[in-house]
């Protein structure tokens, strides 16, 4: 489709696995879609995501995506393309926003990010008892 605009894409997926890359890339909310530095949704609303919760096993929002006056929990395909349409043919003649100001990892990704981490210990010493318990072979 934007073969013949002539404007080259380069796509940039960016996995976010600790607080201080949310803060590196200034992430606001999961999942965060830019154009040219600028966030194709800059309201953002949040709720309730099971699955994120039962990656760290904690309760953790996540974003929901408004479109056309409707929620939805996974951003819209029309969303993308429209926001890439209106970078291309809307004027903007610079390539990114200048982020500027400090800038906070929301408490809702730093509760994710902790709860992650713990897991992840959790699961890392279970591991090594089992391994190095009298049953090590039965287990790993």
């Amino acid at each position: 489709m934007l073969e013949s605009t002539g404007v080259e894409v380069f796509v940039n997926k960016v996995n976010i696995s600790s607080e201080e890359l949310a803060m590196e890339y200034r992430f606001v909310s999961s999942p965060t879609i830019r154009v040219n530095g600028r966030d194709i949704q800059m309201d953002v609303k949040e709720n309730l995501c099971e699955s994120c919760g039962d990656l760290c096993g904690d309760t953790v929002d996540c974003r929901l995506w408004i479109y056309n006056g409707e929620e939805y929990t996974v951003p819209p395909k029309a969303m993308i393309v429209e926001s890439i349409l209106k970078e291309v043919y809307g004027g903007n003649s610079h390539t990114e926003d200048k982020q500027e100001g400090i800038f906070i990892v929301p408490d809702n990704l730093k509760k994710f990010f902790r709860a992650l981490n713990t897991n992840q210990s959790e699961a890392n010493q279970a591991d090594e008892k089992c391994c190095n318990s009298s049953n090590s072979g039965n287990c790993c």
